[in-house]
């Protein structure tokens, strides 16, 4: 019981530490003395700042990445020919899911989005944003073989708009805005971006 006390302690105290100062300006010392632990205590659960900040985050990131990943492939494993009337309604879900998830665990997901500078999360949202153009362009071909007119579109320009969209999305945390009013604003972005893709794409009518 004390053990995990003592663990809970630190998690807690590098939470405040990482959200006031991010990654690189949080001090380990401040982090073990804020615990009430010393430094060889600390050793004895991470070998470093590094692997506090992951054992943080690492939960979330695994969670969200995990999800939007299983999103993105049931959608490409539908027969073609029904992906077109699906546009859209799985993207929908995984946003909403993401969203209770992200206040369900606010200060992971803030520290994950908007604190890991420094840190190999820090490519977190631009991973998630090559998904999302690589998984754009395998739909782009599918509608090509249905018999679509899609133009060529550039790779850079698609992953353009989709780190917008990402980091639209992600703003609601920046802002600790209240969740009913991000899930208000989350949704116009989602319509925003979905009738700008469906434009270049050239399937609006």
């Amino acid at each position: 019981m004390d053990e995990r006390n003592t663990l809970e302690r630190i998690h807690q105290t590098a939470t405040t530490e990482f959200l006031e100062k991010g990654f690189q300006g949080a001090s380990l010392r401040n982090i073990v003395k804020s615990a009430g632990v010393t430094t060889g205590a600390f050793y004895g659960y991470y070998s470093s700042k590094e692997a506090l900040f992951a054992a943080l985050v690492e939960p979330c990131a695994a969670a969200v990445m995990g999800r939007f990943m299983t999103t993105q492939t049931d959608f490409a494993q539908l027969p073609k020919e029904e992906q077109t009337a699906h546009m859209g309604k799985e993207s929908a879900e995984c946003v909403d899911w993401m969203i209770d998830y992200m206040y369900s665990h606010w200060e992971a997901f803030k520290l994950l989005i908007c604190y890991s500078d420094g840190t190999p999360y820090e490519q977190f949202v631009h991973n998630m944003v090559d998904i999302e153009v690589e998984y754009t362009f395998r739909y782009i071909d599918v509608l090509r073989d249905l018999g679509h007119t899609v133009p060529e579109l550039d790779r850079e320009l698609c992953h353009m708009v989709a780190s917008g969209m990402f980091e639209g999305m992600f703003e609601v945390l920046r802002h600790d805005m209240p969740k009913e009013r991000a899930k208000r604003f989350i949704g116009q972005l989602r319509e925003f971006y979905t009738a700008g893709w469906m434009k270049i794409m050239g399937q609006n009518s």
